[in-house]
């Protein structure tokens, strides 16, 4: 009985220490990908803010940008989830492949991370200066 139990925290604490690197490695691809993007249109950045494009604004857009990159994976990881978890129903401790709970806090996890993940890069590219960004290129 004891090795039982012992067999099941073992596998609760891969099974975390696992999930919490992919949130780790989620952030830092959304990051890396957003900073590239911001990157890329600086020009485009410079001319929203020298027509008087308001910061918020700009800001908004980025993390926009990352919410809905979120949101495009996040509708094919349930999809996908939802496909594959039928069968490895049996692997599941506490929650059915249908838990609705389950999946709107991951959704809502994943969306607080895109969204920290997206503030640096907006606020970069909110203080993107005009002359600056169109003598670039």
């Amino acid at each position: 009985m004891a090795e039982s139990l012992a067999r099941e925290r073992i596998s609760a604490l891969l099974s975390t220490s696992l999930g919490a690197l992919a949130l780790l490695l989620a952030a830092l691809g959304l990051y890396g990908l957003l900073a590239y993007l911001v990157a890329e249109r600086t020009r485009d950045i410079g001319i929203r803010i020298a027509l008087g494009a308001r910061l918020a604004g700009i800001t908004g857009l980025v993390i926009g940008g990352g919410l809905g990159l979120v949101a495009i994976g996040a509708g094919i990881g349930v999809a996908g989830s939802l496909l594959v978890l039928r069968p490895l129903a049996t692997l599941l401790f506490g929650v059915t492949p249908n838990d609705l709970p389950t999946y709107l806090f991951v959704i809502a996890l994943l969306a607080a991370v895109a969204a920290i993940a997206s503030y640096v890069p907006a606020r970069r590219a909110a203080r993107i200066e005009p002359l600056t960004a169109l003598r670039s290129e």
